[in-house]
């Protein structure tokens, strides 16, 4: 198990650094300068070529990748003053330090990501074990055709009509709001409840689909027939035998998951009003705001490069045919 956590956070330092890189060197492919993005549309040549100097911008685009890098682990001097580590440097739009804005809205992300990820897992998973339980009878096929139709729709399209009926004009839900959960956990509840369950319905649909599967095919393996050879109850073989055996690829596709996760995170907190880090990488991509968007590409892809590993470990924790040497 430590050489294989060892062997995986080496390959994760690689990834992170080529996506730093790639999204680094692509930034200065683009026609506009970065100086002239942090200064804005009204700003001569002097305040452009104090800014380059302030930021670091008149040195070549190697080096400052360079000092990014050593000022995430070490801080980094600017003209303007020191930016203590992690420093992300500081905002194109509104010279903000990028760590503090990041501490700011990832607790918004984070919720509503490990929420919806905890509902379309209890949710999913548990219809495609009563679906394989009752294969072939009416609520089969009843929870197939919900998963299709589930399977076909949008967040952005559920989202709106959900806020819509279950809160403007039914009342039953909360409006959707951000509230810590250190301050108040019914509040952070109810106001992330409704896009959790928006969030989670696409993949309730998948989960559900490939629980029935795997559940199926794992009461058609041998040493499941053996167990009911046995004498064993049917609620012993199909808990203890088929659905340790089929919950394995499932955590896998949690891992591979993880990144349309934060995607539909995003779309969720637009359709919500939500400042979390998907807003924040919108807007800095519409702003051209490097060191904005650099903080927030490196910040999610760390993330979800640490949640994988943690799913491979459990992986095999869970399976123990799985050697992971």
């Amino acid at each position: 198990m430590l050489r294989f956590l060892v062997r995986r956070s080496l390959g994760a330092i690689v990834i992170i650094l080529l996506i730093s890189a790639i999204t680094f060197f692509l930034f200065f492919a683009l026609p506009s300068e970065p100086a002239q993005l942090a200064c804005g549309k009204n700003c001569g040549p002097d305040a452009i070529a104090l800014i380059n100097k302030n930021l670091g911008l008149d040195e070549p685009v190697p080096v400052q990748y360079w000092h990014y890098l050593v000022g995430i682990f070490a801080g980094r001097d600017f003209e303007v003053g020191h930016c203590p580590a992690p420093c992300f440097g500081y905002s194109f739009t509104n010279s903000q330090p990028v760590w503090e804005t990041i501490m700011d809205r990832y607790p918004t992300t984070l919720s509503l990501a490990v929420g919806g990820a905890a509902v379309f897992l209890i949710i999913g998973v548990s219809i495609g074990m009563i679906a394989a339980a009752k294969r072939g009878t009416f609520t089969d096929k009843f929870f197939s055709s919900l998963s299709l139709i589930g399977n076909s729709l949008q967040i952005y399209f559920v989202g709106v009509i959900a806020l819509w009926l279950l809160v403007d004009t039914w009342g039953l839900i909360d409006r959707p709001e951000y509230t810590p959960i250190t301050e108040n956990p019914a509040k952070w509840f109810s106001g992330l409840l409704l896009p959790w369950l928006v969030l989670s319905i696409i993949f309730i649909a998948n989960y559900s689909r490939m629980t029935r599967s795997q559940m199926v095919e794992q009461l058609s393996e041998e040493h499941v027939r053996t167990a009911r050879a046995k004498g064993m109850s049917g609620r012993t073989v199909f808990f203890r035998y088929a659905w340790r055996g089929a919950i394995a690829p499932i955590i896998t596709i949690v891992g591979i998951d993880l990144g349309s996760l934060f995607g539909g995170a995003m779309i969720t907190e637009f359709t919500f009003t939500l400042h979390g880090l998907g807003r924040l990488a919108v807007e800095s991509v519409t702003e051209k705001d490097l060191p904005m968007l650099m903080g927030v590409m490196l910040f999610s892809c760390t993330a979800i490069v640490i949640a994988n590993i943690i799913v491979d470990a459990l992986y095999a924790v869970i399976d123990p045919r799985v050697r992971l040497a």
